[in-house]
């Protein structure tokens, strides 16, 4: 059986479609579990499915560098070192604690925004929530303008923001061996 050109686009945008909405349906169902989730590793592990979701959008947008560092940085590293830091930091003295105590003026105000960011796109009309045209893929292994333009962008242009946050992850790792060394003389004692 073979396929008209025009059926093979409409046949790839269809798969484009349903695989953004499963896409989107795993980033807010896993959003969702990472914030109900009481066992912080819990939490951690959906944030991690959150981000695989995430990966997969970037490369549905033909942005297969994003999604390389995204797997590459986020997961890989920063997740790596969230865990790390939920394993030297206990928790057993939060988890009996009372959560979110005295934050429903907060939620409130974050349903309030949200609703009437929502009603300004609701407005707007249908239009405004078209997707721009496809690009066509690259080649498989081309070094497309977006990787070099990224790349060119975050090692020249914000090289020092890149620097600074690499600087406070690595404070915050040694913030969380200091923690953890001072809870364990204090138990010891």
């Amino acid at each position: 059986m073979v396929y008209s050109p025009s059926a093979l686009r409409w046949l790839s945008m269809l798969f484009d479609t349903v695989f953004f909405y499963v896409l989107a349906a795993q980033i807010l169902g896993s959003a969702i579990m990472t914030i109900t989730r009481r066992n912080v590793v819990h939490a951690a592990v959906w944030l991690i499915s959150t981000l695989i979701g995430v990966a997969g959008i970037f490369l549905l947008s033909a942005a297969e560098f994003l999604a390389g560092v995204q797997v590459i940085v986020y997961i890989g590293g920063i997740m790596v070192l969230f865990l790390f830091v939920i394993m030297l930091v206990p928790v057993q003295e939060e988890s009996t604690e009372r959560r979110f105590a005295n934050q429903k003026w907060l939620a409130l105000g974050a349903i309030a925004m949200v609703s009437a960011m929502l009603m300004v796109v609701v407005t707007r009309g249908v239009g405004s929530m078209d997707l721009p045209a496809r690009a066509e893929p690259a080649p498989l292994g081309a070094l497309t303008e977006n990787s070099e333009k990224v790349g060119l962008t975050l090692f020249s242009d914000y090289l020092l923001p890149f620097e600074l946050a690499s600087v406070l992850l690595l404070v915050a790792i040694i913030g969380a061996i200091v923690m953890s060394k001072t809870r364990n003389t204090e138990t010891e004692s």
